[in-house]
């Protein structure tokens, strides 16, 4: 009973993930509102993290645990879903330098970053049984394939995908906004709450991965 509970309530979540992110892709906002979803969206981040770290430092139990971190990666995807969605829709409207790069480039870029994220979500599915955030938490440490060479490839081809869509865009000042507030925040994630519940579910095995593998930058893996 309790698996079943515990999927419709990831379900019901994950339905109204969807229905946030699709009222912010039309919703009619003023530019002032607009600029603090974008910024503040990303910078509450940072508190919903630190909180859920206090909350699993203080109840350990592999059970808690799964039950914190789908409220935490409820609360970060809401956030950051709608600031991104909002900076993709009205990056129009913002004023500032145009990069000098060809717009067709920035499309390539999009198309291959955006299949380097589809490959880690396969990754993932394959050999940690498991999906992005919450929707299915990964039963198995994956350590295989792109997790061989970086502990997070989901993450760095996220990042390069929302780089990309900045050189497609030609948009500089969307560019400043992924690196000056968007980076830290998802790394804050990571780094804070990721890995720390990680040890929690997966212990020694983890540990030993973490100490021979890099946290975002590629690197041949070892042996």
């Amino acid at each position: 009973m309790r698996p079943v509970i515990e999927f419709l309530v990831r379900v019901a979540l994950l339905a109204f993930i969807w229905f946030v992110w699709w009222w912010a892709i039309d919703a009619p906002l003023s530019n002032v509102m607009n600029l603090s979803i974008i910024v503040g969206g990303v910078l509450l981040v940072f508190p919903v993290v630190w909180l859920g770290r206090r909350t699993l430092d203080r109840h350990q139990a592999t059970s808690r645990a799964a039950w914190i971190t789908t409220f935490v990666h409820f609360a970060v995807l809401i956030l950051m879903g709608v600031a991104t969605i909002r900076a993709v829709t009205t990056h129009q409207d913002w004023s500032g330098w145009i990069l000098p790069v060809p717009a067709e480039i920035g499309l390539l870029l999009v198309i291959l970053t955006g299949a380097a994220c589809l490959l880690t979500v396969v990754n993932l599915a394959l050999k940690g049984f498991g999906a992005p955030f919450f929707i299915a938490i990964s039963r198995k440490l994956t350590t295989d394939w792109m997790y061989s060479w970086t502990r997070n490839p989901m993450v760095l081809a996220t990042l390069a995908w929302l780089l990309s869509l900045g050189i497609w865009f030609q948009s500089a000042p969307f560019i400043l906004w992924v690196l000056i507030l968007f980076v830290p925040a998802l790394l804050f994630l990571v780094r804070v709450y990721e890995e720390r519940e990680l040890e929690l579910r997966f212990g020694a095995s983890y540990l030993e991965y973490k100490s021979r593998t890099p946290m975002l930058f590629p690197r041949r893996p070892r042996g």
